[in-house]
C-alpha cells in the first residue's frame, strides 16, 4: 500500500470510526494516524537509500551524531535518545556499528557501569562519503513543500515534541 492508499484509508474509515467511537477524540486520532503514516513513508524511503550505502538510517543517525558531538563520544542511552529508538535496538545498532569499526566502545573512567561510545577515523570517513550520497534523497523527499511549508511543519513538530512531554507529565502526575 502506497501513502496515498493510506491517505485514502484514513479518509474512508475515520468517519467509520468516528459513529463506532462517538467519545473517540477525531482530530487527535487522525492526527496520530497521520503521523504514524508519514514515518512509516520515511522508513520506507530512506530504507533502500541506506541499504544500498551499507548502513541503516539510524546507524547513520548515530554516526552522526557522534561526528557533531564535542569529543566525538555519547552514552548508548544517550544515543538511544537522540535517534528515537528503544536501548535494545540501540545495543543491536551499537554491536554493528562496533563490528564493522565504525565506533569504538569502551567501559567510563569514572563509572565501571557505564560504556563510552566513540567514533573512529573509519567512521568519520564514512559519514563523510555518505553525506554527499543523501543530499539528492533527502532533497526528493520534501520536494512536495514549500521553503515555507518546510518552515512551519518544523515549528509545529517542535511544538508537538513539548505537547507529548507535557502531556506525558500531566498522566505521570495524575497518576
Amino acid at each position: 500500500m502506497k501513502g496515498i492508499e493510506r491517505l485514502a484509508s484514513v479518509e474512508s474509515t475515520t468517519p467509520r470510526m468516528a459513529r463506532a467511537l462517538p467519545e473517540m477524540p477525531m482530530d487527535g486520532t487522525v492526527l496520530v494516524r497521520l503521523i504514524r503514516i508519514s514515518a512509516f513513508g520515511m522508513g520506507n524511503f530512506f530504507e533502500p537509500v541506506f541499504r544500498e550505502l551499507d548502513l541503516s538510517e539510524h546507524s547513520f543517525h548515530v554516526l552522526c551524531l557522534l561526528v557533531a558531538s564535542e569529543n566525538g563520544t555519547a552514552s548508548p542511552s544517550e544515543l538511544s535518545e537522540m535517534v528515537g529508538t528503544s536501548r535494545a535496538n540501540m545495543t543491536h545498532i551499537l554491536e554493528d556499528l562496533v563490528e564493522e569499526g565504525f565506533v569504538s566502545r569502551a567501559i567510563a573512567s569514572r563509572d565501571a557501569r557505564r560504556h563510552v561510545i566513540a567514533i573512529t577515523a573509519a567512521g568519520r570517513r564514512k559519514v563523510r562519503e555518505t553525506v554527499p550520497q543523501i543530499v539528492e534523497p533527502i532533497h526528493r523527499a520534501f520536494s512536495g513543500l514549500s521553503k515555507a511549508e518546510m518552515a512551519l511543519l518544523d515549528q509545529l513538530l517542535r511544538k508537538l515534541i513539548v505537547s507529548f512531554d507535557q502531556g506525558a507529565r500531566a498522566l505521570r502526575s495524575a497518576a
